[in-house]
């Protein structure tokens, strides 16, 4: 990899560390929100409007999750890759399976299955960062904090 350049307080290997670390939760960041769309637009059943209501601002939230993701990349002297093949290049996680129109009840067990991933994934990052950027863990430690609220509001759901 090449940096632009390298931060204060960092050298040229820690960075590079945090910067593949990084990549790894905006890819993640990136299905995430394209995954609660496919959900959006398929769910069914009596409780239709309410999770189709719902998943729209969380579809937000991990937009903006990739954004900052994103930026904190260029910030550390890397050059983010948004394109759908580096979600594919990057993936090593489980996706979500449920595929077509099903009920709302289905698509918030799949969702709350894959965010059991997605936030595991993004606690070994927040203890990899804590090792090497404090900043850059404080990110990703925010990013936890909306995901787990939002499998929060999917689960009471389901009670």
């Amino acid at each position: 990899m090449t940096l632009s350049f390298v931060v204060p307080g960092l050298d040229e290997a820690a960075s590079e560390k945090i910067i593949a670390i990084l990549a790894g939760r905006l890819a993640q960041e990136q299905e995430a929100a394209l995954v609660l769309k496919h959900a959006h637009w398929n769910v069914t059943g009596p409780n239709f409007i309410a999770v189709h209501e719902m998943l729209d601002p969380q579809v937000d939230v991990v937009l903006n999750q990739a954004d900052e993701t994103a930026e904190r990349i260029a910030t550390l002297g890397g050059s983010p890759d948004g394109r759908p093949d580096a979600i594919v290049r990057q993936r090593t996680w489980k996706g979500i399976d449920l595929t077509g129109r099903h009920s709302t009840e289905e698509y918030l067990k799949a969702l709350i299955d894959y965010y059991d991933a997605f936030i595991t994934d993004d606690r070994e990052a927040i203890r990899e960062l804590d090792e090497l950027d404090v900043i850059s863990s404080n990110i990703v430690q925010d990013h936890v904090q909306d995901l787990e609220k939002f499998q929060w509001f999917m689960r009471s759901h389901l009670a």
